[in-house]
């Protein structure tokens, strides 16, 4: 089970970058273009915001049932990246998307929904790089 859910949510973050990617591009281009807020639109902010919260419910799973690696041995960095710091930005990143989605969800004007989706989901991303770029052993500065 525990290579299964690893597997699964190791693989679904490649799916949630290319989402996060395509939407913050589309949110960019709909702010600076003047962009009306299409279907196209209301499927895919929703679409990123759900792909987010899945992986979160998964690594939750991984962390709390299954992971070797969540020790609380603070002294290891691989086991503090695990146990704190990786858990920590991911939580912070699927919050940061969820208000940007709640935020533009409400408004009826498009720029405004584009506005708050390109920085809140863009902050998402950003946090979500930061945490799989210091990962130890494997991120580019980990």
């Amino acid at each position: 089970m525990y290579n299964f859910l690893l597997q699964a949510h190791s693989g679904l973050r490649y799916l949630v970058l290319l989402a996060a990617v395509i939407v913050v591009l589309k949110s960019i281009i709909g702010l600076f273009g003047g962009l009306s807020y299409t279907k196209f639109d209301k499927i895919l902010a929703p679409a990123y915001v759900g792909l987010m919260h899945l992986q979160l419910l998964i690594g939750l799973i991984l962390y709390f049932f299954f992971s070797p690696l969540v020790t609380y041995n603070m002294g290891d960095p691989v086991q503090r990246y695990w146990s704190v710091e990786h858990i920590a930005l991911m939580i912070f990143a699927v919050a940061a998307a969820q208000i940007g989605r709640s935020i533009s969800k409400k408004s009826n004007d498009a720029q405004v929904k584009f506005r708050f989706q390109s920085i809140f989901f863009g902050m998402s991303i950003v946090l979500v790089l930061i945490g799989l770029a210091t990962m130890p052993g494997k991120g580019i500065l980990g």
